[in-house]
């Protein structure tokens, strides 16, 4: 298994999984949380997603006439449910951490660690790519991605020096853009200032913000009463939105309530603020160390 899943035990209390029923793995990465919710199943199914090459190799070894794989951004997930035959769940794993193997491929340039291309494309197929966005948006909007994706304190230096390097030549791999970057890094946090540049970047290549919160309403119309949503996120952009969908039904928002002030919301929290992982597992996996679990319940 190419990938360690984080804080597997939880996400799989937080499902309390009926072996009759019918989950969603809508990130399935390396297929850890998956492997352990199927081993749960007796009669029911299990139904994943991923758009990643490697992530259908990985399935393609699931011998089970349980499994259903779709290679799909999980933004698409009631049509392709449909597809499937299914119009209502039991419960929804969604962990929105880009898988370890990805992050270790420098072919696929999402690691701060490695030269590679300027791709971060999570679907191969897709049209836009780092280097497009480094290279061609507009100062202003370079500006918004890093403030508002990669919460940089300095974005709109961030972005006058991505400008001004390209005007010299193209950036085109991840040490291009390290080095235009260079000058405005903080002294001795290096890693962390990359790591935030390199996550506004791949949030924006592949329209997270805007799948995460189609995917999150499609949660209210597909899972049935009682039933479960497990969300891991692993930046305060992400954990906000999953919260308030959570608590408003709603992404951005106020609770609205009806005629008879009850809200209208399709879910209830299971634990108030997020679980968090132990301090072992940490040790072990630092990609758990920011890593936040919210359950809800279908009303």
């Amino acid at each position: 298994m190419y990938h360690k899943p984080v804080m597997l035990k939880e996400c799989i209390e937080g499902l309390q999984i009926n072996p009759d029923g019918i989950y969603v793995d809508v990130t399935f990465g390396g297929g850890g949380h998956s492997m352990v919710i199927l081993e749960n199943l007796r009669e029911g199914r299990l139904i994943v997603f991923d758009q990643d090459e490697d992530a259908k190799r990985q399935a393609d070894n699931i011998q089970s006439r349980s499994f259903t794989f779709c290679q799909a951004n999980f933004r698409y997930m009631k049509q392709y449910l449909k597809l499937s035959g299914v119009t209502q769940v039991d419960g929804i794993l969604a962990d929105l951490g880009i898988s370890s193997h990805q992050i270790d491929s420098p072919e696929r340039g999402f690691s701060t660690r490695f030269e590679g291309p300027l791709d971060m494309r999570m679907d191969q197929k897709g049209k836009l790519t780092a280097a497009k966005i480094l290279n061609e948006y507009p100062e202003a909007e370079l500006h918004k991605i890093f403030g508002m994706y990669g919460e940089l304190k300095n974005a709109r230096t961030a972005a006058k020096a991505v400008v001004a390097a390209r005007t010299i030549k193209p950036l085109v791999t991840t040490l291009d853009l390290k080095a235009a970057m260079q000058q405005n890094t903080p002294r001795g946090k290096e890693n962390k200032y990359f790591a935030q540049v390199f996550q506004a970047l791949r949030i924006e290549v592949n329209q997270e913000m805007k799948a995460l919160e189609d995917f999150l309403h499609q949660c209210g119309e597909v899972i049935k009463p009682g039933g479960r949503l497990v969300v891991m996120s692993y930046h305060s952009l992400e954990d906000r939105m999953v919260k308030n969908y959570i608590n408003t039904g709603k992404v951005f928002g106020e609770l609205e309530k009806d005629f008879y002030g009850n809200p209208i919301k399709p879910f209830q929290a299971v634990n108030r603020k997020p679980i968090e992982a132990t301090e072992e597992e940490v040790n072990e996996n630092k990609r758990a160390r920011s890593a936040k679990l919210r359950v809800a319940e279908k009303i």
